[in-house]
């Protein structure tokens, strides 16, 4: 499939409403380019604690709209056959009445012919099966070579909005599930994402596992996961809100009931988290936490010990870091 992609430059004040605008004309799935900071929620849901620094925020955006194109060269718009000129056409008459009331910057726009891209399973290249140590981690579209059908076998589609487990840190939260995980382990996993964590320690013999995440996407991902690892549906429950500080979720979750909380996130999202996430824990538990960078470590040492847990170890991968500890018994 073709596609012509509209590239509009603008100004980042006026991202939203020109989104807003071209959408009611069938334009459709803006891609945002722009040097705007992270929000700190974006952070929350990304893996990365520190990020490079990036250039200063210009005010410049770019918007890009894709319209299907069919072999003989037209295009579809809303299932409209249209031209190229009476697109272009459209979007400059929406684009000048915007200006009446609003600055969008210079407003020109490029037209581009993109190359035959799925734009949903795009991202599947990018993800091929490999190790961590004796795990063998596999999206569903690859086979299992003969050598390793003795390994145990994780098979996870993340979809486009979780992480694959290849992350240093989901590789370190894994070697220290590998070392607490028993037959009666009752697994807290915050910020559950694609379920991973949960699916590993669930198939490495852990009773029970509870997911948390912000992210209502986590639901279905969790879900596809589960069932294609075998994963009886009654042993791995799921829930969406925030535990550092909804009562609701705390309830919901229960207090005191966990052997092993495993929270793979921010180094800023572990200091609120620890000493609300003790009350979860039972007498003697252990708490793995990793998306901790290096020169984060200290502070989240300081906030496990503050929360009167015992520090067990300390390993890294990297410039990534896992700190694990203990409730006193």
């Amino acid at each position: 499939m073709k596609w012509k992609k509209f590239k509009i430059k603008t100004v980042t004040d006026a991202e939203d409403i020109i989104i807003s605008t071209l959408y009611d004309i069938g334009l459709e799935g803006a891609q945002i380019e722009d040097k705007v900071p992270l929000t700190a929620m974006e952070k929350e849901q990304m893996f990365v604690d520190i990020l490079p620094d990036g250039p200063e925020d210009d005010g410049i955006a770019y918007l890009s709209f894709f319209v299907e194109e069919t072999e003989d060269g037209t295009l579809t718009v809303n299932g409209e056959e249209k031209t190229e000129e009476e697109i272009l056409s459209q979007v400059r008459e929406e684009l000048e009445s915007l200006r009446m009331f609003c600055q969008i910057g210079e407003g020109s726009i490029t037209v581009d012919e993109t190359e035959d891209i799925d734009w949903i399973n795009n991202w599947k290249k990018y993800f091929k099966q490999f190790y961590v140590d004796d795990i063998l981690i596999i999206p569903s579209w690859e086979e299992v070579k003969e050598e390793d059908k003795d390994k145990m076998i994780i098979h996870i589609d993340p979809g486009t909005a979780f992480g694959t487990g290849m992350h240093e840190t989901t590789q370190l939260c894994i070697r220290q599930l590998k070392k607490y995980v028993t037959s009666e382990t009752e697994l807290l996993d915050v910020g559950t994402g694609s379920g991973i964590l949960s699916i590993i320690a669930l198939k490495m013999g852990a009773k029970h596992a509870v997911g948390t995440d912000l992210d209502p996407c986590a639901v279905p991902a969790v879900e596809e996961n589960k069932e294609v690892n075998g994963i009886a549906p009654e042993s791995f429950d799921m829930m969406i809100g925030n535990i550092i500080d909804d009562k609701e979720v705390q309830d919901k979750v229960g207090y005191e009931c966990y052997d092993i909380v495993v929270a793979n996130i921010l180094a800023d999202v572990l200091v609120p988290l620890t000493p609300v996430i003790v009350n979860q824990m039972k007498p003697g538990a252990v708490y793995i936490t990793s998306g901790i960078i290096d020169d984060k470590e200290q502070t989240v040492v300081d906030a496990v010990k503050a929360a009167g847990l015992e520090i067990l170890e300390v390993t890294y991968q990297g410039e990534w870091v896992s700190v694990t500890a203990r409730k006193q018994a």
